[in-house]
């Protein structure tokens, strides 16, 4: 829409002044853009990360103590995974993190429509929300032990609930930000409430849901992280939590790093299926 609308306002200036008409720029030919693209770019920060961990604990500037060599953890990831306890626990937070980020993200899209298109629904539903916001998970865990017990869904309430605040806040600042020009264009071409919700508000919130959701999919891993270390018997917080009884620092690591890896390879899939999604646009990281 942005950009149809960019066009037509640059031929209307053009006839109206007598001006030539520039031709749109190649993605390649932005003089004052970030650049082409790097290939694989997203993996070379975390590379020069476990870089100078590499150099730091070959040249002993790091205690092993404190924090164990990549090569100890990464033997402790293999035998982890030889004796199957790796496997095992990563996919019962998966499981956790999946469910709870999809009840978030639906739960939230559905309250950011519900307050974005009704000023009813914005006063029954933005106050509990930013009351929510306002309060720590962690403040909330022994009132929802209370409420539901120790058992697994009072771990994926917590999931739930810490999920969709970002889904609800993106998605809802986004959708009050349509163009009230296209909401008059909608009204004056009979589009029905349906119509005007398909075709003008949800496309003019996907940029919102696509950030909200980029903020939850990292969300879900902090409070799984949290959640797994309440009584739990099985998840990859349970393993780590049970290293630091032991004082095995080297499973702990191997913990912290499946969650940064889930982590970014979660938003690196967000981030695809954003840029698929949206391909309509034209932004300056295209």
């Amino acid at each position: 829409m942005a950009t149809l609308e960019a066009g037509v306002v640059r031929r209307v200036r053009a006839h109206r002044t007598g001006e030539p008409e520039l031709a749109p720029r190649g993605r390649g030919k932005r003089r004052l853009g970030p650049g082409k693209p790097i290939p694989f770019g997203f993996a070379l920060g975390p590379a020069l990360l476990v870089g100078a961990w590499v150099v730091g604990s070959a040249t002993g500037a790091l205690d092993p103590e404190t924090l164990p060599a990549p090569w100890t953890v990464a033997r402790t990831a293999g035998e982890l995974i030889a004796d199957g306890r790796l496997q095992s626990n990563l996919l019962t937070s998966l499981q956790r993190a999946v469910i709870g980020l999809v009840l978030g993200v639906v739960i939230g899209v559905v309250l950011a429509l519900i307050a974005g298109l009704s000023r009813v629904g914005e006063a029954l539903v933005d106050g509990p929300v930013q009351i929510k916001r306002a309060i720590p998970t962690l403040a909330l865990i022994p009132l929802f032990i209370v409420w539901f017990g120790i058992g697994e869904e009072m771990k994926l309430i917590v999931i739930t609930t810490s999920v969709l605040i970002p889904i609800y806040l993106n998605t809802h600042a986004y959708l009050r930000g349509v163009d009230a020009r296209y909401v008059e264009l909608a009204e004056t071409v009979g589009l029905s409430r349906w119509g005007f919700l398909r075709r003008v508000a949800l496309p003019g919130s996907l940029p919102g849901f696509f950030l909200g959701l980029r903020l939850a999919v990292t969300i879900s891993w902090l409070a799984l992280v949290v959640v797994e270390q309440v009584n739990a018997t099985s998840g990859i917080g349970y393993l780590m939590t049970q290293a630091r009884t032991y004082g095995q620092i080297d499973v702990i690591v191997v913990g912290l790093v499946i969650y940064g890896l889930l982590g970014l390879f979660g938003d690196l899939a967000v981030r695809t299926t954003e840029r698929k999604v949206l391909a309509w646009r034209q932004t300056l990281g295209d």
